[in-house]
């Protein structure tokens, strides 16, 4: 990186602001309304994006070159929580956007509701997984005698851990 890019001119950076839990959209609409009157009244600004990643409560994630306009834009919001804005990397806010696939938190013996399918409704345990393929090996609970059979991973909810 270069020094111009670390002083605060150049490339944007994006920094986390804390605010109150559940009050994040409050928050990016009262600082998208300021800056929408800064460009009326002619002033620059470098502020590009604001974001509210689905998943994570509490925190706005703002766009933006240099950090004191992001606090003349947050500056007495009453949602926003005092301190300082958290730096983030493009690298952790990709993280927190991408939505992480359901095979990727089962594990075998885990019990789980199928959510799609003609075995819809129905419950059923984790025999195997095949992560490359997104695909489940799994006896259904409900069944008289146990029939492996093989499902999509993006076809159930997980209930329980297993034993």
């Amino acid at each position: 990186m270069s020094e111009s890019q670390e002083s605060g001119g150049g490339a944007a950076k994006i920094y986390a602001v804390k605010t109150t839990l559940g009050r994040e959209l409050d928050t990016a609409l009262i600082i998208s309304m300021r800056i929408d009157e800064m460009r009326a009244r002619g002033e620059e600004t470098s502020i590009g994006s604001i974001i509210i990643p689905p998943n994570v409560r509490g925190y706005v994630f703002i766009e933006v070159e240099r950090l004191g306009e992001l606090y003349k834009v947050i500056s007495d919001i009453r949602y926003v929580k005092a301190g300082r804005p958290i730096k983030v990397s493009y690298e952790e806010l990709e993280k927190l956007l991408k939505p992480k696939p359901v095979i990727e938190e089962l594990n075998v013996g885990d019990e789980v509701e199928i959510t799609r399918g003609p075995f819809r409704g129905m419950r059923a345990r984790i025999a195997g997984i095949d992560r490359n393929k997104n695909m489940l090996t799994v006896n259904i609970l409900e069944a008289a005698f146990t029939i492996p059979i093989t499902i999509p991973g993006d076809y159930v909810k997980k209930i329980s851990k297993g034993v």
